[in-house]
């Protein structure tokens, strides 16, 4: 079988490689999963790069999420059989054609285009945990944040609509205005140090009460700003290398909190059953269109030297998700 690995940190087209291996079996209470797609997360690429609190132990293959179908099931498991599509659990090193994993924390998939429900299993539960975990959000209620456009944004924004809650969504191109506008965001602004201004404007007087940071930097102050007082900043992404920055008389005297959202953080503290319940929730919205995703090209794994590259880029250059599939 193929597999992504790599033994040294470094830039990620540079240091990722394809190398074979047997195909593994599976133990007692394991299964092994003829993966079908994969998707590139920044994470994977902090990851190739060594970044603190991404370094990995040497070698390491990447892939956080996955969609396949079981290949062979071992002693001890009954509850799935070959064949049947599914979800491995988080940080299952997918970027390969076969993975070995116990059957704990396996998901039931639907029947669909593999490309998307690869992605399904981390940006969509963000998105929903944020809005499900924080800020005691109510019908109505403001929510600001930035990196909009985003597949989290973007999730967010049509996952918020679906509640009645409004969104203010920052973005750094005025040409993705019309599409998150399109897809219901209430207010999409480009991010400017006047912001806070033009922000109430826009909103007629309403702050938001809950801020969602993917950026860092002076950009967490910024979205300060346009909170109401005794908010919570919510830091769940690393688009820069800079840290959050909240000016002092900001968090004492307007009482503007910064907590980090972790997904599996969030997952940990629900069932089995919840999760999946969550899972199946977000299935249903994909296929009634409620729900939907960009996707910027679909690789194959021999090109994924290719693929990482295409998942650095930002912005326009990009534009959407990178994808694997390990069919031939």
């Amino acid at each position: 079988m193929r597999l992504a690995q790599y033994d040294v940190n470094g830039k990620p087209q540079d240091v990722i490689k394809i190398i074979d291996k047997p195909t593994p079996k599976p133990g007692k209470g394991e299964v092994t999963i003829q993966i079908e797609a994969a998707p590139i997360h920044l994470a994977d690429l902090y990851c190739m790069m060594g970044k603190e609190s991404f370094k990995m132990p040497l070698p390491a293959t990447p892939g956080f999420e996955g969609v396949g179908r079981i290949l062979e099931v071992g002693d001890g498991v009954n509850n799935f059989k070959e064949g049947d599509r599914v979800f491995p659990p988080l940080a299952s090193n997918t970027w390969c054609d076969v993975i070995r994993v116990s059957c704990k924390g396996l998901i039931r998939a639907p029947e669909g285009r593999s490309d998307i429900l690869s992605l399904l299993s981390i940006n969509p539960p963000t998105s929903y945990l944020i809005l499900e975990d924080f800020g005691n959000l109510k019908e109505g209620d403001w929510i600001i944040q930035n990196a909009a456009n985003s597949n989290c944004g973007r999730y967010l924004i049509e996952l918020a609509k679906l509640k009645g809650i409004k969104t203010v969504n920052l973005v750094r191109r005025e040409e993705v205005i019309p599409d998150l506008i399109r897809l219901g965001g209430d207010v999409v602004l480009v991010d400017n140090e006047n912001i806070s201004e033009e922000m109430i404007k826009a909103t007629n007087g309403a702050k938001p009460k809950l801020g969602i940071d993917a950026v860092n930097g002076m950009a967490t102050a910024r979205m300060a700003n346009c909170l109401e007082d005794n908010s919570t900043i919510l830091a769940y992404g690393m688009l820069t290398d800079e840290p959050c920055m909240l000016p002092a008389d900001v968090v004492f005297m307007r009482n503007i909190k910064l907590e980090g959202f972790y997904t599996i953080r969030q997952f940990e503290n629900r069932t089995e059953l919840e999760i999946a319940e969550i899972y199946k929730h977000l299935s249903d919205l994909f296929e009634s269109g409620n729900l939907s995703t960009e996707i910027a090209q679909v690789y194959s794994l021999d090109m994924v030297k290719d693929a990482v590259e295409h998942a650095g880029r930002r912005g326009s250059d990009r534009n959407g998700k990178i994808i694997l599939t390990m069919e031939n």
